[in-house]
């Protein structure tokens, strides 16, 4: 974003700083739930067939909200994350991205599910996941969780002994471990169910468990995710065979330097007329050169990505930017900029068109402001 602020309101500048800087925490959520997406888009690719793509929008399920500080951050992180998946158990965020932000369509969605305080309120373990099938199980998905008590002894007795039930009912009865280690779990899980409900290869050679599915909720963050898909692909079975719902990870275990976010001052014009561009070039940290002088941010195309030009190049209509269509766009001038923003579900279509459009680790810095921010580098005695 660009703050441009004139005569009384320069002062306010900074302030304005503080606040847009907050956008940090959204942004790294909505980040991490894409890269995740991206892991389940490759491991679907490569082991479940196209007519149940549609499932992942499901695989990842936000189990944040209670581990927040308010439910500010719940909807903030929580809607971030529904620009890429379906799945929240944050009704607060799902909420405000349906009505707030979506004209009241839906965004978010969950399924039937146990936790603990349910299955330890039954005189047993086997009555609670009973009533669980009976309720919620005719031709519907449903979780419950399964370590109240001895895990290997409800993947062993207490699930087999209602697979006739579940069968019946025509449900996808999602087991739940919460303890233990997460890849080692999740894999103990399918092998029980496949031995339970059997299973079928699909057109890709990978096995779809039936009538049952796995999610891990416990300890559950980017690079574990990306442990159990490849171990469950490795055991052949096919990725939609498990879920994962993220907690903490997904919308606690982030700060403001996870993606090194800041906002420097770039460009004055003193009260004389006076002009100057603004550069941070401390020798102590070179990752904390800040970009000097009026910006301009463009794009060839929505399947190009995004381009930091110096803004003189476009007054001036170089050839450099010939072509190249803004990015930003006024949305406070002096008050809000009526009907600025999108609906939701438009900003989730644009995301998903241009992040696939952007290069991993891509260099958003045009070669002619490299160049300006090297030569005031070397000015000032840095090496380059």
């Amino acid at each position: 974003y660009v703050i441009t602020a004139e005569e009384d309101y320069a002062r306010l500048c900074t302030f304005l700083e503080t606040i847009l800087t907050m956008v940090w925490y959204p942004s790294c959520v909505a980040t991490l739930s894409r890269f995740t997406r991206d892991l389940v888009e490759d491991a679907f690719e490569k082991s479940v067939t196209e007519e149940l793509y549609f499932l992942k929008d499901s695989r990842l399920h936000d189990f944040g909200f209670r581990g927040c500080a308010s439910v500010e951050q719940a909807v903030l992180g929580g809607t971030a994350h529904l620009l890429s998946f379906e799945g929240s158990d944050t009704m607060s965020a799902c909420y405000h991205a349906q009505y707030h932000l979506n004209d009241g369509k839906p965004v978010g969605n969950s399924v039937p599910a146990t936790e603990h305080s349910v299955m330890t309120s039954w005189p047993t373990e086997t009555e609670a996941v009973a009533h669980t099938i009976e309720t919620f199980g005719d031709g519907l998905v449903y979780a419950c969780v399964m370590d109240s008590y001895d895990y290997d002894n409800a993947l062993e007795n207490v699930i087999p002994g209602l697979a006739d039930k579940v069968k019946a009912h025509n449900a996808r009865f999602t087991i739940r471990p919460d303890s233990g280690d997460p890849t080692e779990q999740v894999l103990k899980a399918l092998k029980a169910a496949d031995k339970t409900f059997g299973s079928e290869k699909n057109k890709k050679g990978y096995k779809e468990v039936n009538n049952a599915a796995v999610i891990q909720g416990d300890g559950i963050n980017y690079k574990n995710i990306k442990r159990i898909l490849e171990v469950v692909m490795e055991e052949g079975y096919a990725a939609n065979n498990v879920l994962y719902g993220m907690g903490g990870a997904l919308l606690q275990k982030c700060n403001r330097d996870t993606m090194s976010f800041a906002t420097k001052l770039s460009y004055i014009q003193y009260a004389d007329g006076t002009e100057q561009d603004v550069m941070k070039t401390p020798k102590t940290s070179s990752s904390k050169t800040s970009l000097p002088g009026r910006l301009w941010v463009g794009r060839k195309d929505e399947n190009s990505p995004p381009i930091v030009f110096p803004k003189e190049l476009l007054d001036k209509k170089d050839p450099a930017v010939a072509g190249f269509q803004p990015v930003l766009k006024v949305v406070y001038d002096k008050r809000p900029v009526p009907n600025a923003f999108d609906q939701f579900d438009d900003v989730k279509a644009r995301l998903k068109k241009q992040w696939a459009a952007t290069p991993a680790n891509g260099n958003p810095i045009s070669s002619q402001l490299q160049e300006k921010i090297n030569s005031i580098l070397r000015a000032r005695g840095h090496k380059v």
